[in-house]
């Protein structure tokens, strides 16, 4: 081979080795696993996009004429490592068991929690929804606050979900506690309300993880989530 080309195959040469290494180094996507829900079939990624994690699955059931009726399949998700950093700093040791302690703790936070539901009650309309949510959410602020009602504070959250909106298996509302005590309703990707309010908020997860939890199953699996961050 002649001195010009030697030289330019030294020249090539680490130009493709560049364009190798670029390669091996390329991003790759995270895989997001999921978890079912065994009563009913409903699947929630573990992970959000915004990095919320999935703390528990549950099952909200509906008495009627004695029958329990499966309304829908929901799963909790969490800013894990704002709560890390809460619980934390309010406990210093982690208990054996999930303590009352550490569910008020969730309970009274604005760390941002959304409750994703997903009807599998095909004949469930929006008007059965506000119905069932306003009663739920009204008991758990009498509860809060010793007897009081306030149906003008419960009734600024689903209010505005018309009867247009068409309800069928598979779809999903999610219900978001915001930084701040925001509480965000959104009805098949449409948001339905923001209503600023401590007491909204912690009415609306205490439903799920108060003394009277819709399942009590999905708030245990909840609490051994929270000792998993000590």
């Amino acid at each position: 081979m002649s001195g010009a080309g030697k030289e330019k195959a030294m020249e090539l040469a680490p130009k493709e080795q560049k364009e190798e290494k670029v390669t091996i180094g390329a991003p790759k996507e995270e895989e997001v696993g999921t978890e079912i829900e065994p009563k009913t079939g409903v699947s929630f990624p573990t992970k959000l996009d915004d990095g919320k994690l999935l703390y528990s699955v549950g099952l909200r059931k509906k008495s009627v004429l004695g029958l329990g009726i499966k309304i829908y399949g929901f799963g909790m998700f969490v800013d894990n490592e704002n709560l890390k950093v809460l619980l934390k700093s309010k406990i210093e040791k982690a208990p054996k068991q999930p303590t009352n302690a550490m569910y008020e703790l969730v309970i009274n936070s604005d760390v941002e929690l959304m409750v994703r539901l997903v009807i599998v009650f095909g004949a469930l309309t929006m008007s059965m929804v506000r119905k069932n949510f306003d009663e739920g959410l009204g008991a758990a602020i009498k509860k809060l606050t010793g007897g009081q009602k306030n149906e003008e504070l419960v009734n600024k959250v689903m209010g505005a979900a018309g009867d247009h909106i068409k309800l069928n298996a598979g779809s999903v509302i999610e219900i978001t506690r915001l930084p701040g005590y925001i509480l965000q309703t959104k009805v098949k990707d449409e948001i339905i309300s923001k209503v600023e309010s401590e007491l909204l908020c912690r009415a609306y997860v205490h439903m799920y993880l108060g003394d009277d939890a819709f399942d009590k199953e999905a708030k245990e699996r909840f609490g051994k989530s929270l000792l998993s961050l000590f």
